[in-house]
C-alpha cells in the first residue's frame, strides 16, 4: 500500500526544537521531489520547504529560513524537517508530500506541532 507516514510532532516551548520524519511505504522517494507543508487553524495549507530528488537543491518559505532544515535519506526512504528556534506561529499540522513530473502526488496524514509556553 502506498502511503507517507509522518512522525515527530509534539508540544514544545518557544525557542525549542523538533525533528519531523516522513517515511514512505510502497514506493521509492528517490524518484520524487519532496515537500513539507503546514496548515494552521483557520488558515490555508502553505508550503514550508522543498527538496530535490537527490537532495542537492532546497527551498524555504521566508518565515522559516535559517530556522528549519529539510533533508532526505533515500536509502531509508525518509524525509526530515529539523525545526529550531520554534515560535508560537509555527503551530500547525505538518504534512509531507511527494511529487514529480509525470508521477502521482502523495500526501501524508499530518503530524501536529504545537509551540506554546
Amino acid at each position: 500500500q502506498v502511503q507517507l507516514v509522518e512522525s515527530g510532532g509534539g508540544l514544545v516551548h518557544p525557542g525549542g526544537s523538533l525533528k519531523l520524519s516522513c517515511t514512505a511505504y510502497g514506493f521509492a522517494i528517490s524518484r520524487y521531489r519532496m515537500s513539507w507543508y503546514r496548515q494552521a487553524p483557520g488558515k490555508d495549507r502553505e508550503l514550508v520547504a522543498e527538496i530535490s530528488n537527490g537532495g542537492v537543491s532546497t527551498d524555504y518559505v521566508d518565515q522559516v529560513k535559517g530556522r528549519f532544515t529539510i533533508s532526505r535519506d533515500n536509502t531509508k526512504n525518509t524525509l526530515y524537517l529539523q525545526m529550531n528556534s520554534l515560535k508560537p506561529e509555527d503551530t500547525a499540522l505538518y504534512y509531507c508530500k511527494s511529487h514529480g513530473a509525470g508521477r502521482p502526488t502523495y500526501w501524508g496524514q499530518g503530524t501536529q506541532v504545537t509551540v506554546s509556553s
